[in-house]
């Protein structure tokens, strides 16, 4: 691969509240699909990283949980994981809606941002939705609650003003070296993806309140002898009976709409056909149960 004369690189984190479009952009951004999407809030969980390589050098993008007041312990980890990243990384982007009144939620951001001393760019979203004079009081309306080093509006969506956002990046990070290998795409487990991947057909097709109650654990992942096929094992774990039953559906259609929708995201990921298995077990009130959310793979340092 050809290296420009200076190689930059970083780590970028993706702030911002809850459902703003953090996990479309790092997809964008990406090029890949790493980070589940979903149109219910608190989609992402844990930090997610995006490694992307170009020419002129390496950005690490870390997807992070919306930044949200908690509720239990689950998403005491979530916000705690997004506000460590602040101070940590070479870049913040605050991706916002295009609102012109600051709610109470982007309120709490900014108390956040207002103490890190990291270089920040204020990342306007949604910018296909909206007249241009719109947007100019969205900038209005933003541009003195923090030191912003930039402000950009872009589309997530459609990836519209994405290129001029990674310029501007390039033009803020340091000089730097290749942290990782240049066709290395995420730091995630594969196992890791596949739990998401099946997590994220939940959300799309259980109802509002169900979905935050699931965690995904995969038990077992073994390619087929002289096969190309992966045989995956996985449990979907709720908080309730009653949920179980709606997460099986009659006669095991929801759970197989699930299964069906996510083996074919799986086969993209791994490139290999995929057997896939599932079933659902209750774990009572386990979003506040140290144990089980070390269990699933969140960090107790961050609890």
């Amino acid at each position: 691969m050809f290296m420009a004369d200076v190689f930059k690189s970083g780590f970028v984190t993706i702030i911002g509240r809850p459902n703003v479009g953090k996990s479309t952009l790092m997809n964008q951004l990406s090029g890949q699909k790493i980070a589940i999407m979903s149109n219910k809030p608190q989609t992402t969980r844990n930090k997610i990283q995006s490694i992307v390589t170009k020419e002129e050098g390496q950005v690490v993008f870390i997807d992070t949980p919306g930044i949200h007041r908690a509720k239990h312990k689950l998403g005491e980890f979530m916000v705690k994981s997004a506000e460590t990243t602040l101070n940590e990384v070479d870049l913040v982007l605050w991706l916002i809606e295009p609102e012109t009144k600051i709610g109470p939620g982007d309120q709490y951001i900014i108390e956040k941002l207002q103490r890190v001393q990291t270089p920040i760019f204020l990342v306007i979203n949604k910018i296909d939705t909206l007249p241009k004079d719109r947007l100019l009081e969205v900038i209005a309306t933003y541009k003195d609650t923090c030191n912003f080093a930039e402000i950009i509006p872009v589309s997530a969506m459609t990836g519209e003003n994405v290129d001029m956002l990674f310029k501007m990046i390039f033009d803020q990070l340091p000089e730097g070296p290749q942290y990782f290998p240049e066709d290395m795409i995420t730091d995630q487990p594969e196992r890791q993806l596949v739990a998401e991947l099946i997590r994220e057909k939940a959300l799309h097709l259980l109802q509002q309140e169900i979905p935050h109650g699931i965690a995904v654990e995969i038990e077992g992942m073994k390619q087929r002898e002289d096969q190309d096929i992966i045989d995956v094992q996985a449990v979907i774990y709720c908080e309730r009976d009653s949920h179980k039953s709606i997460i099986i559906g009659k006669q095991g259609s929801m759970l197989k709409q699930i299964g069906t929708l996510a083996r074919q995201d799986i086969e993209g990921l791994l490139g290999s056909k995929i057997y896939l298995e599932l079933w659902v077990k209750v774990k009572k009130d386990w979003r506040n149960s140290d144990f089980l959310l070390k269990n699933f793979g969140f960090d107790p340092k961050l609890m």
